[in-house]
């Protein structure tokens, strides 16, 4: 079983999507199941209805999974699975305070030393413990021996037991906190495979721990993916997948890049269900991955010549495969669906015709609103020349204003061949 565990407390962002992709490529080549575990036990930080977009942005990126969760439906399990090792004394309870500890922490600092637990309350007396009223967390015991995490993608790496530490697994409000909720859920859902962000690796071996902890002998698999930076070698600042949605960037394409970037593929441009078929952690680069919107650019604009023609139509308002092939043809001067959109608008709406033009529009308007239905674009610019008498060096530039809006731009001829059927409609 592997897991894709987003948290509703904002939008779903690129790094995100490429851990949900590469967790469903990996579950379709070990034919195991894929679940989503929505990781809503930070209520005070939950977002209202972004689990439901998260689930819903999914789909669109052919991410299939059997079973949604709620950790915090998984409570009792915890609170019983921390009882347990308190029970066990391989987990203690803590009476230090906040302001306590923060100053500890600023000592180690001064003294340039890494902060690390004193255990202070690991050895106190029962009757200290019992007696004892003040608010308390609990803390699972430090490891006695460095762990071990042979990762799929960073190779091996060691935590020694000061870098683990005795750390906190129950708040003092009696929640879990984010490593023991998920130790336990991925026991609970008998996860095989971890494949998640470089940034939760200093959490890997504090979760490997609570499960040694707790007599849970099955071997949990990690790839911790390497983190994506922008062009100022920052990993904030990167775009969400509803804003690059909304920008008019295809689902595919969006897929095709996150899987490309910082691996080895056999070509540029393919589809998840290509991946599939060649897909391996072992291939990732171990340095982090930079984003570029203008590869991004590029290789969405070769999705768009690959759609169907009918189904890109559909992106700019219309059902019809000729405007398909038109919306293609203007992939000269654009990379998105918004942005084809915008041209295809641009040729149905009214036009502002510039001053120079005025005359000789009016003109070429008439004609045009009174001429038959031409199949051939020579025949039609012959009939214009000759039942208006225009001619001259802004015929061509004032016609395709007439048909598309602009001065600049594709050949009229091409225009022409997929927009006759329109003319009625383009020139009023």
């Amino acid at each position: 079983m592997l897991r894709f565990a987003p948290s509703p407390t904002s939008d779903m962002h690129i790094g995100d999507l490429r851990v949900a992709l590469f967790n469903y490529i990996v579950s379709k080549q070990r034919n195991e199941d894929l679940i989503v575990r929505i990781e809503d036990t930070d209520k005070e930080n939950n977002i209202e209805g972004k689990d439901e977009e998260i689930l819903g942005l999914l789909p669109l990126f052919g991410i299939e999974y059997t079973q949604v969760i709620y950790q915090s439906e998984n409570v009792r399990y915890h609170s019983a699975m921390a009882l347990q090792l308190v029970h066990e004394k391989k987990a203690f309870s803590c009476f230090c305070s906040p302001e306590w500890l923060e100053k500890k922490r600023e000592e180690a600092k001064i003294n340039k030393k890494a902060y690390s637990y004193d255990d202070a309350c690991r050895n106190l007396p029962h009757e200290l413990v019992i007696d004892n009223m003040n608010p308390f967390t609990i803390r699972l015991s430090r490891p006695d021996k460095a762990i071990v995490i042979n990762d799929l993608v960073k190779g091996e790496i060691s935590f020694e037991p000061d870098a683990v530490d005795s750390f906190i697994i129950m708040r003092q409000n009696k929640t879990p906190v984010y490593n023991f909720a998920c130790a336990i859920d991925d026991m609970l859902n008998d996860i095989s495979l971890v494949i998640r962000d470089e940034e939760h690796m200093d959490n890997t071996p504090k979760q490997n721990h609570i499960r040694t902890s707790l007599g849970y002998d099955k071997k949990v698999e990690y790839a911790h993916l390497p983190t994506i930076l922008n062009d100022s070698n920052e990993k904030d600042d990167l775009p969400s997948v509803k804003w690059l949605l909304e920008e008019g960037f295809l689902p595919s394409a969006i897929s095709n890049y996150l899987i490309l970037i910082g691996n080895k593929t056999p070509q540029e441009i393919f589809d998840t269900k290509d991946a599939i078929e060649w897909f391996t952690l072992d291939a990732l680069s171990k340095s982090p991955a930079r984003f570029s919107i203008d590869i991004l650019r590029h290789i969405n604009k070769e999705h768009l010549k690959n759609m169907e023609a009918t189904e890109l139509s559909r992106y700019v308002g219309f059902a019809d495969a000729n405007i398909g092939e038109l919306a293609k043809v203007y992939l000269e001067e654009a990379s998105t669906t918004k942005e084809l959109k915008s041209k295809i608008e641009a040729i149905f709406a009214a036009k502002e015709i510039p001053v120079e033009f005025t005359k000789t529009a009016k003109i070429m308007t008439e004609t045009i609103k009174a001429a038959p239905y031409f199949e051939e674009y020579d025949d039609f610019k012959n009939y214009i020349i000759k039942e208006s008498g225009l001619k001259g060096n802004n015929f061509l530039e004032v016609l395709r204003f007439l048909l598309t809006g602009t001065v600049n731009g594709p050949d009229v001829a091409l225009v022409y061949k997929y927009l006759k059927n329109y003319i009625g409609e383009i020139v009023k």
